[in-house]
């Protein structure tokens, strides 16, 4: 009975300091993306952190590309209710059918086959961008992602001083995890 209890403990610590360690990388890893300028041929903006959608019109303004799809619109909403109503435009559409990352690569890839597009710049938040781009290539691995991370002045880099930013980053973590496991087993089981 020792030795059972010796080998769980050992395999909970070393879990323990695996998750840690990832979670370590992870969060350099969010605060090392760099935005660019390259041009695409959708910006495509999920929607569920502050600033995205503002930072997503501004870019499709300054022309960095010729089409804008906001995934994860609430039903009740409109374009006009989302952005300005003088910038509407025909190259700006919402999809209003995800309620979650996995649902928004799902909308955002049915999207990109039907426009037939090539490159997307993907912006959300920072945190969001791990988890976020490992569901779209699940989808669609032939898509070229330009990433523009959003940054949120709410979420620490310096976790450790912030309760809330720690909580917050460990949830995406573990959520970018799940997904990531989640997407190998079904390559494995040849379920993608």
């Amino acid at each position: 009975m020792k030795e059972l209890i010796k080998t769980a403990i050992f395999i909970i610590m070393l879990t323990a300091v695996l998750w840690f360690g990832g979670f370590m990388a992870f969060n350099n890893r969010i605060y090392m993306f760099k935005n660019n300028n390259e041009k695409t041929d959708a910006i495509v903006v999920l929607t569920g952190g502050k600033n995205r959608i503002d930072e997503a019109q501004k870019l499709f303004n300054d022309g960095l590309a010729d089409k804008l799809f906001i995934s994860g619109v609430s039903k009740e909403a409109s374009l006009e209710e989302i952005i300005s109503p003088d910038e509407v435009s025909d190259n700006i559409e919402i999809g209003q059918e995800a309620h979650n990352t996995f649902e928004n690569a799902i909308e955002v890839n049915n999207w990109i086959v039907k426009n037939e597009i090539s490159s997307i710049r993907l912006v959300t938040s920072n945190y969001h961008m791990p988890r976020s781009i490992e569901e779209l290539k699940t989808k669609n691995n032939d898509v070229k992602i330009i990433i523009h991370p959003v940054f949120s002045d709410n979420v620490q880099k310096k976790w450790w001083k912030s309760w809330g930013s720690f909580n917050f980053i460990a949830s995406e973590y573990n959520k970018f995890l799940f997904s990531y496991i989640k997407n190998c087993f079904n390559k494995i089981l040849g379920n993608d």
